[in-house]
């Protein structure tokens, strides 16, 4: 089965950036729409990013200048750019997406194994 394989995050100061990936398992799957999602501990997991089939992009209010997707195709792999980072963006970021087979054009939607990001003050 298809997986969404996250890489990036760690630890940054407050002010730092970090780049988040996001791409398919399987190269006959490509990705069409991704959401970004995090939870904080004790906190809902909630949207903080996402990136529609048609390109339009949508941010959360307190990420808006800051956080950036972006998609590269012929890498399979979906990025969420974040500058000046803070210390409430700590938390677990996950991809959601929708994943396309190439061949017959059947759609699925996965997770991925999320991420830490942490960002010290």
């Amino acid at each position: 089965q298809v997986q969404l394989v996250q890489s990036g995050g760690g630890l940054v100061p407050a002010g730092g950036s970090l780049s988040l990936s996001c791409g398919a398992s399987e190269s006959t799957f490509s990705i069409d729409a991704i959401d970004w999602y995090r939870q904080a501990p004790g906190k809902q997991r909630e949207v903080v990013a996402g990136l529609s089939r048609a390109g339009t992009t949508n941010y959360k209010d307190s990420v808006k200048g800051r956080f950036t997707i972006s998609k590269d195709n012929a890498k399979n792999t979906v990025y969420l750019q974040m500058n000046n980072l803070k210390p409430e963006d700590t938390a677990v970021y996950y991809c959601y997406a929708e994943v396309v087979m190439v061949t017959t054009g059947e759609m699925r939607d996965y997770w991925g194994q999320g991420t830490q990001v942490t960002v010290s003050s």
